[in-house]
């Protein structure tokens, strides 16, 4: 249990029954009445921000997020397989956003609270191949001019005019 009085920044509690993560905070004590903490929190599975201010001797529990390196192996369908690469259990989740610039066999982090998995850290910079790109017009340099290119993994990204197809990408995730 954690009292409001002890919140800082990146401190996940539960909030209502939600997962939480705390934004801001700030102690605030008027010149008249009890001092009062009005803190900025995110929901972490639905990701909206919210604003709310509680009395510093109110508790709530901790929320104990579990980040476990994964290995993507492969997608079938809508599902996405992911192992454990020390126990080699395998996981098979829906849909992400976030897998777009992730390859096979490439490690990512699956963060989950309570068994419950609510989202995949891919890693942070990433190599990919340009499989497909126009080339670029000489001259057309003036405004810092960018053209669309498709990546191995399918993801679209927009790059520089001297990219060519075959070239490699570092790419920030």
């Amino acid at each position: 249990m954690i009292s409001a009085g002890d919140f800082r920044n990146g401190v996940t509690v539960e909030i209502d029954g939600n997962v939480c993560q705390i934004v801001e905070f700030q102690h605030v004590k008027p010149g008249k009445g009890a001092a009062f903490v009005r803190t900025k929190y995110k929901n972490i599975i639905t990701g909206s921000v919210l604003e709310k201010s509680f009395r510093p001797t109110e508790k709530f529990p901790t929320a104990r997020i579990e980040r476990v390196d994964m290995q993507y192996l492969y997608s079938d369908g809508g599902l996405y397989y992911f192992m454990n690469v020390e126990t080699f259990d395998q996981v098979g989740l829906t849909e992400e956003h976030s897998l777009k610039f992730v390859k096979e066999n490439e490690m990512v982090k699956i963060c989950s609270h309570n068994g419950n998995v609510f989202a995949i850290e891919p890693p942070l910079f990433v190599e990919l191949v340009v499989t497909e790109t126009e080339p670029g017009f000489a001259g057309n340099t003036a405004q810092g001019a960018t053209k669309p290119a498709i990546v191995e993994t399918g993801a679209q990204v927009m790059v520089p005019l001297f990219v060519n197809q075959g070239d490699k990408l570092k790419i920030d995730t």
